[in-house]
């Protein structure tokens, strides 16, 4: 069973906390991207959260549903202009289905690794190829594991300090497991949470999209469509339902 890890004290804050993925230099790029994907049909985001690619996607005129298993997130989405036109699924984005037919589904934010196993993983591409037409798309955006920060020995790496905020990832690499642990000090008061992930590798992913029948059409290195090599942190994938 899929945990909700996004519950309604994360979903509170979650939009102040990720502004800066919020801004125009980050979303209007991934939204030129998805509305050209998407071209004349219909798009799926699983994982659609509070509506920070959905709602700008669907004012471009895009058809936008969104499967996702925390109330508390999709109550945000509803609640801000434009959100209210769009559906919504309750439930585990890995398995759970929708009437219709898209031309495009699309996962980012490294939501992938919010599934913490493989076969949840392999699920996911398999219940995105069923909602995808003949020569539909699946996108997905997520950091390339990183690994190489981790001396000998050692299992926990900083990535953010701050007067209000540390954050923290710890490893497992023998199950590829990890999570990211998150302090906030706000007037006074500490704020802990942790979200668990499993990391994958893109060749994994390639194998994942052929086990559900589609093939790699592009990788980027990011929203840019710069080219994607060994130093590259994350990727942007597209993969096309052969049949």
């Amino acid at each position: 069973m899929i945990e909700n890890h996004f519950d309604e004290e994360i979903a509170e804050t979650y939009d102040e906390d990720e502004a800066t993925h919020f801004a125009a230099s980050t979303v209007d790029p991934a939204v030129d991207l998805l509305q050209e994907l998407a071209g004349d049909g219909r798009a799926l985001e699983l994982g659609i959260g509070t509506g920070r690619i959905a709602l700008p996607l669907a004012a471009r005129g895009v058809p936008v549903h969104g499967i996702d298993l925390s109330e508390a997130m999709v109550r945000r989405l509803e609640a801000k202009p434009g959100g209210a036109n769009i559906g919504v699924t309750i439930g585990d984005f890995a398995t759970t289905t929708v009437a219709g037919e898209f031309t495009l589904a699309y996962l980012v934010f490294n939501t992938i690794m919010n599934l913490t196993s493989q076969q949840a993983q392999v699920d996911c591409f398999r219940n995105a190829a069923a909602h995808l037409a003949p020569g539909g798309r699946f996108l997905i955006e997520v950091g390339v594991p990183d690994l190489r920060r981790l001396p000998p020995g050692q299992l926990t790496v900083p990535f953010h300090v701050g007067a209000e905020h540390w954050g923290f990832d710890t490893y497992r690499p023998a199950t590829q497991y990890m999570a990211s642990h998150h302090l906030h000090w706000e007037d006074g008061q500490a704020r802990y949470s942790v979200c668990p992930f499993r990391y994958v590798w893109p060749a994994e992913l390639d194998l994942m999209a052929q086990l559900a029948g589609m093939r790699l059409r592009s990788r980027w290195a990011g929203w840019d469509r710069g080219p994607f090599g060994d130093d590259s942190e994350q990727h942007i994938s597209v993969w096309e339902k052969v049949s």
